[in-house]
């Protein structure tokens, strides 16, 4: 079995949930992208592309969250990640060779996004250097987490791989943060996410309950309690 390390499970955690000090924000995006985008809001539950439209446009989500799943030719669906505030998805649609999309992204509660069309977005990574540096660090990021979803689907249990869904949902290993609370999130899609039936994924989020690693009902909109205490099982030879 390979453990999901400590620093790369903070390290992952803390570059997609971070906030960019630099002169490169999401604000700057609408000023140097001017008339090539639009602000967008979704209900929980509804489509924002599905798989297999034509890829045109590049989203940034500011709140919410956002569901990334692919469906197979026979109508098996499986989630493939979840989109967190301040970051791209939709961005396959810069890659030439790919005209349709590759997956379906379906909003999670009420979410708000920036619709970037593709040309302005090209445009400017032709043009500004700075935008070009802050993109390929987040493509690459993303394909280093992957890599790891990959590894831990090919060599960790069940147990392990839900524990570590739990704490990159509950943004684990964010310096100077509180206790986590994740927004209300069906046991379906937590199964989708770890690859597992329903009632398996059941049965562990009671074992993690049981242990004091989570608590039901937490915060102001009865949200999902992720303890650190939960990383023991995650580090788990």
């Amino acid at each position: 079995m390979l453990p999901v390390r400590l620093k790369s499970l903070k390290a992952e955690v803390r570059f997609m949930g971070s906030k960019r000090t630099d002169s490169v924000t999401p604000e700057t995006f609408l000023t140097k992208l001017q008339n090539g985008n639009s602000i967008k809001e979704f209900r929980g539950g509804q489509t924002i592309f599905v798989q297999g439209q034509q890829a045109d446009t590049v989203f940034h989500l500011q709140k919410g969250r956002v569901k990334m799943t692919v469906l197979s030719e026979r109508g098996k669906e499986a989630v493939i990640g979840m989109v967190e505030p301040g970051q791209f998805f939709g961005e396959s649609s810069l890659v030439a060779g790919h005209p349709l999309r590759m997956a379906s992204a379906t909003s999670v509660g009420r979410s708000t996004v920036l619709a970037f069309e593709k040309e302005a977005v090209v445009r400017l990574l032709h043009e500004n250097v700075e935008f070009a540096d802050l993109f390929v660090s987040y493509t690459l990021a993303r394909t280093v987490r992957v890599e790891e979803d990959l590894v831990d689907q090919l060599f960790n249990s069940t147990e392990k791989r839900l524990a570590r869904v739990l704490l990159l949902l509950a943004n684990f290993g964010q310096e100077g943060k509180p206790q986590p609370v994740i927004p209300r999130i069906s046991q379906e899609t937590l199964a989708q996410m770890v690859g597992a039936s329903r009632s398996r994924v059941s049965s562990f989020l009671n074992k993690f309950r049981e242990l004091g690693f989570i608590d039901y009902n937490a915060g102001v909109n009865g949200g999902l309690l992720v303890n650190s205490s939960l990383l023991s099982v995650a580090l788990r030879e």
